[in-house]
């Protein structure tokens, strides 16, 4: 029996879907999983498109065509990580949100996604001015945007591979 909640975190935690995902022998390395999968595809794609921008690599393929057929998986992918990001969450919250590695993956996953909306509602609205046939040149500005969305991007998994690691060590 778990005591009465104090605040919004254990009144999570305590929460039937919290309880059964941290008590469950299969619920929580499942959902891991599940988690881990999704993050991957979501770095995959999205690092994929950064090395484009930043002229690395796909060099002969349109940053136009690539977006089309990036795009998809990764905001699919992302949606999943989010749905089972959150279920994790719910098992422990009270511990994840006293983690400084927690707080720092949603500060890096806020700026990375703060990028992201810069560079599709700003950026990639000139597109069309130096995406010819994907043999113009790049902008700086995407350049730059590819460069910090790859170090947002590592910093998410490098953070989240250290709640792993640390969790409940914080009091």
């Amino acid at each position: 029996m778990y005591p009465e909640p104090e605040n919004i975190w254990q009144s999570l935690e305590y929460s039937g879907v919290g309880t059964f995902i941290a008590e469950s022998t299969w619920a929580f390395p499942t959902i891991e999983t599940i988690h881990v999968i999704a993050l991957v595809t979501v770095v995959g794609t999205i690092a994929v498109m950064d090395l484009r921008l930043l002229g690395l690599a796909s060099i002969r393929s349109s940053i136009t065509q690539m977006t089309q057929d990036t795009l998809k998986w990764t905001w699919a992918a992302f949606v999943l990580a989010a749905i089972s990001g959150s279920l994790l969450f719910v098992s422990k919250a009270s511990s994840y949100v006293i983690n400084p590695y927690f707080l720092w993956k949603m500060v890096m996953l806020a700026l990375a996604g703060l990028n992201m909306m810069y560079f599709h509602f700003i950026t990639q609205r000139t597109l069309k001015d130096w995406d010819v046939h994907g043999t113009g040149p790049v902008p700086a500005m995407v350049k730059v945007a590819g460069l910090l969305s790859l170090i947002f991007w590592v910093l998410v998994v490098f953070f989240g591979r250290a709640i792993g690691f640390t969790l409940g060590i914080f009091y």
